[in-house]
């Protein structure tokens, strides 16, 4: 793959409010935190762009990151509004999600696609188009007799955790690449981290109850 556009606009996907902040679900908001706090810039509520948002400077590369404050089905009324006021194709946009086909603690990079069933990307894919880059971070399917929703809206246990922050970790350390465009270098390197063992589940009586916004 040749170099790609150079990437402005990074969108972590999860839903709002105190009780999602630590839930799996919330995977894409725990990079763009990560990726910010590493940069030592703040997220601004920007009613007009129904999210969070923070401008930086990256290895020379002016981005902004964006945490839609609408629930997770409907992300892509706020990546819309930001990407037309900023006049970015979606190639120029990166999104970083949990993905339930990856195992706890691996990252994909990659460009493209259809939406896999996660509904944040149904709703980019249906305002923007699917050629915006995605990094999927793992976070596992759960037991048999656990419903999907039940799994993602609550709380991984501490060694999940953990796994899906060192992802997030490796991915700050490509990201002046992923930035430049150089998406095959970027993916050579995050990929070639391998599979993480998927950790023991933690105790289901520890997690909380939240309702249904996947």
């Amino acid at each position: 793959m040749a170099a790609s556009t150079p990437i402005q606009l990074v969108v972590g996907l999860g839903n709002p409010g105190a009780d999602y902040v630590l839930t799996r679900h919330n995977a894409g908001f725990w990079f763009v935190d990560a990726l910010a706090r590493a940069h030592g810039g703040s997220f601004s509520h920007e009613r007009k762009f129904s999210g969070d948002v923070c401008r930086l400077n990256i290895a020379g590369h002016d981005v902004r990151l964006l945490k839609p404050d609408t629930f997770m089905n409907r992300s892509g009324q706020a990546v819309q509004v930001l990407a037309a006021y900023l006049k970015l194709p979606p190639e120029a946009i990166l999104v970083a999600h949990d993905d339930l086909d990856l195992p706890v603690g691996t990252v994909r990079l990659k460009q493209g696609g259809g939406h896999g069933g996660h509904n944040g990307l149904r709703d980019i894919i249906d305002r923007l188009g699917e050629n915006f880059a995605r990094l999927r971070f793992g976070i596992g399917r759960p037991e048999v007799n656990e419903e999907i929703i039940d799994y993602v809206l609550h709380r991984a246990g501490d060694e999940d955790e953990s796994k899906i922050m060192e992802a997030v970790g490796a991915t700050l350390a490509v990201l002046p690449k992923i930035l430049a465009g150089e998406m095959e270098k970027a993916m050579h390197e995050l990929h070639s981290r391998g599979v993480v063992p998927r950790a023991r589940r933690s105790d289901k009586s520890a997690a909380h109850t939240t309702k249904d916004q996947s």
